[in-house]
């Protein structure tokens, strides 16, 4: 199985660019898109599928703005949405997939904002989200989390270090909260495959950054550590343009 994720920065951006041809090779299992910026009643029927899949559309209720979808050739038992919490749930950043072994979360999580005005905002998302993966693992169930998690967890996942101290996405507060997910029983599977790599999946579109690789690595899979055994590798698709941030895919046996 290959689960895919990527954070499109806008979806009708990415097919006026015909960002999604990638697909017809790569051909994922699951692929879970964040920031889709539409709702689907804004597109065409065509617009809205991927020949040879199903799909499933979660937008925030503020036009233009964040959102999530997934689609799939392996349908779920189940799909859900939201944390619970209607601040976090009107941004339609989580979208939940239900499959006999395990929970798929596809999840936008929220960036600090300017001057990082939205940083408590972001860290009570993590903190509710840590909540509901607890629970799943009290009864013994498996869980993935997708998406753009908008936190560079150590100084080896972002090319600046030093200059991003302050900056959201690199701050102390935000990034104690990857080691959190970690001491609960969750897998970092990029880093703990690739302990020493240093893979980027967003470049800021200024600078020319994507190009000189001035990058950070904000979109990861965090596994159930039972999972580990089934996981085969986890591979940065850097070649594949059309958003700011680069798909990564998790592969399954």
């Amino acid at each position: 199985m290959k689960i895919t994720t990527w954070n499109v920065n806008g979806y009708r951006a990415v097919l006026a660019k015909q960002g999604f041809d990638w697909v017809k090779e790569h051909q994922p299992d699951i692929l879970c898109l964040q920031e889709i910026k539409v709702k689907p009643e804004q597109l065409t029927e065509d617009q809205r599928e991927l020949p040879g899949y199903q799909s499933f559309w979660n937008p925030a209720e503020r036009p233009g703005y964040s959102g999530t979808a997934v689609f799939y050739k392996i349908a779920p038992l189940e799909i859900s949405t939201g944390l619970g919490v209607e601040e976090f749930d009107s941004e339609g950043r989580v979208t939940r997939l239900r499959y006999p072994d395990f929970l798929l979360y596809n999840i936008y999580f929220p960036n600090g904002g300017e001057e990082n005005q939205r940083v408590p905002f972001k860290l009570g998302f993590y903190a509710r989200l840590l909540d509901v993966c607890d629970e799943h693992h009290e009864h013994g169930e498996n869980v993935i989390i997708t998406g753009d998690f908008n936190t560079a967890h150590n100084e080896i996942d972002l090319a600046r270090p030093k200059d991003n101290e302050k900056n959201t996405g690199f701050l102390p507060e935000e990034r104690v909260w990857i080691d959190k997910f970690l001491e609960h029983g969750f897998i970092d599977v990029y880093r703990h495959l690739y302990p020493l790599s240093q893979g980027y999946t967003w470049w800021t579109y200024r600078m020319n950054a994507r190009a000189k690789n001035i990058g950070w690595r904000l979109d990861y899979f965090l596994v159930s550590a039972p999972l580990m055994t089934r996981v085969r590798d986890t591979v940065i698709l850097d070649e594949i343009m059309g958003s700011d941030h680069c798909p990564v895919t998790l592969e399954l046996n």
